[in-house]
């Protein structure tokens, strides 16, 4: 019987690969059979990864990439046909931030957040097009935003306006690239229990405990809840829906509500 489900065989660029999130999806990939290409600045983030996907069996590449670097990212998917023969879904799963208030946020560490959460998706997204367009392929996009582009955060001023630009990228990339059959979606994680998450956002149990309180379900997710949407979005279960933003945080908590 025909799983609409399956990744089996599909081949998958990740980027941010090696660490917290992404690693996690490199790892959910792999084990349905999918064939990964996981990119990061640093490739000794992606070693451990790629040992473990290998020594379980799967089919894995890694190459180092800069984000931001037209021509990097057009050597990243190159990479992805030549290793695999094309390419059938692209992750945008790269990111970076700090914490600091707006009116101490300098004009360079703004743009360079920018330029790595929101410029890095345009590129990655547009030389993968490219190839589609250009073959006649049909693939499929997921970008990674973030609760913040969609609330808002202090101290995340940088951040927040470039996941909520990716969000709106999402959109307009959707509706360009539909009559190519490309779809473009994306997901908006909440609180995910990462070890870099953990300790830059919530770095107290008291602190750990009021971000669980947070959420409608009380508690903070795991990153596999955020992999398993991703396989959903690559899969052809997802194939009537392009442009839109899932958010995954573990629902809104009643204004109503008295801690």
């Amino acid at each position: 019987m025909h799983d609409p489900f399956s990744v089996h065989g599909k081949s998958i660029v990740v980027t941010g690969g090696g660490t917290g999130i992404g690693a996690v999806i490199t790892r959910e990939f792999a084990a349905r059979g999918a064939k990964l290409l996981i990119a990061s600045r640093s490739t000794e983030h992606l070693e451990s990864v790629v040992t473990e996907v290998r020594a379980n069996g799967g089919t894995i590449e890694f190459i180092g990439v800069d984000v931001r670097d037209a021509a990097q990212v057009d050597a990243m998917i190159d990479r992805a046909y030549d290793a695999f023969g094309g390419l059938d879904v692209l992750i945008n799963n790269h990111g970076a931030s700090f914490f600091k208030p707006a009116t101490e946020i300098t004009p360079n560490g703004f743009a360079t957040i920018v330029a790595i959460n929101l410029t890095g998706s345009f590129l990655c997204s547009t030389a993968a097009a490219r190839r589609w367009i250009d073959t006649g392929r049909s693939g499929r996009i997921i970008n990674m935003s973030s609760e913040a582009g969609v609330l808002g955060a202090p101290g995340m001023a940088h951040y927040g306006a470039a996941k909520a630009g990716v969000q709106n990228l999402t959109r307009t990339l959707a509706m360009e690239w539909a009559q190519h059959g490309i779809l473009v979606n994306c997901i908006a994680p909440g609180p995910i229990e990462t070890p870099e998450g953990g300790a830059r956002t919530w770095p107290t149990e008291e602190l750990r405990r009021q971000v669980a309180l947070s959420t409608a379900l009380e508690r903070i997710g795991d990153p596999e809840e955020i992999a398993w949407p991703c396989l959903f979005f690559a899969s052809a279960a997802s194939s009537f829906i392009t442009g839109q933003t899932l958010s995954v945080d573990g629902g809104p908590r009643s204004p109503l509500f008295v801690q």
